[in-house]
């Protein structure tokens, strides 16, 4: 008699989740009782329009914004309102973010991008740089590593990027356009390596995109509509 499947282990959960903005005497409501699951080794896309609250909800999903109310729970622990240094704390050791533009130090090697939040995170110089080389050998830019940001092309520097998002081995990866500078065959590569890392790793990650393509071959989509997460 087979076992039955292992229960699915969430990494992140919003709860009723609130985010307001006000403008003068008007009140802006994002976020509006937003509630939302996210599994270990789950990616998620993140789709809709401009101006429906994406980079709101990664945001407070990333722990850069607080709730106005609702609760934001990682791992299992409620960390939408703690306060500031432990939400750094939470965010450097198991949060990793990666835009769409790359945001690399320009005057580092690929290689020496990667080791600097590891080594901010006290690990040694010789460990930090032999997870560096393992992780762009597996984003298949080995070759690339002793190169600097403008030395590499879009698609390379995105990979670095995205290698240093989680050199420090987060629970979750939170993505705001990571293909949106790159063409659709780079993208696609890039896409690849991506889903590759989230599998290999358990990693679970929500990743915001206007491209329908890409979106489609993550393992749900999901959209905002007045202030609340629905699949799309």
């Amino acid at each position: 008699m087979s076992k039955p499947p292992a229960p699915a282990r969430p990494v992140l959960v919003l709860n009723k989740v609130e985010r307001h903005y006000v403008q003068g005497e008007r009140k802006l409501t994002i976020l509006n009782g937003a509630d939302f699951t996210i599994n270990r080794g789950e990616m998620v896309a993140l789709v809709a329009p401009s101006g429906a609250g994406k980079s709101t909800l990664l945001h407070t999903a990333g722990l850069l914004e607080k709730p106005d109310a609702g609760e934001v729970t990682l791992n299992g622990r409620v960390c939408g309102n703690l306060p500031d240094d432990e939400r750094t704390s939470i965010r450097r050791n198991e949060i990793g973010f990666v835009y769409q533009f790359h945001h690399l130090l320009p005057e580092f090697s690929a290689l020496e991008n990667i080791m600097l939040p590891q080594l901010v995170q006290g690990l040694a110089k010789k460990e930090a740089a032999n997870r560096a080389r393992q992780l762009l050998d597996y984003m298949h830019i080995g070759k690339r590593a002793g190169h600097r940001p403008a030395e590499l092309s879009g698609g390379e520097q995105q990979r670095v990027a995205i290698a240093r998002a989680v050199a420090n081995a987060p629970r979750l990866l939170l993505a705001d356009e990571p293909t949106g500078n790159l063409d659709p065959q780079t993208a696609g590569y890039v896409f690849d390596a991506l889903a590759a890392l989230v599998k290999q790793s358990g990693l679970a990650a929500l990743i915001a995109t206007h491209n329908h393509e890409l979106a489609a071959r993550m393992d749900r989509k999901v959209t905002l509509d007045q202030g609340h997460i629905v699949p799309a």
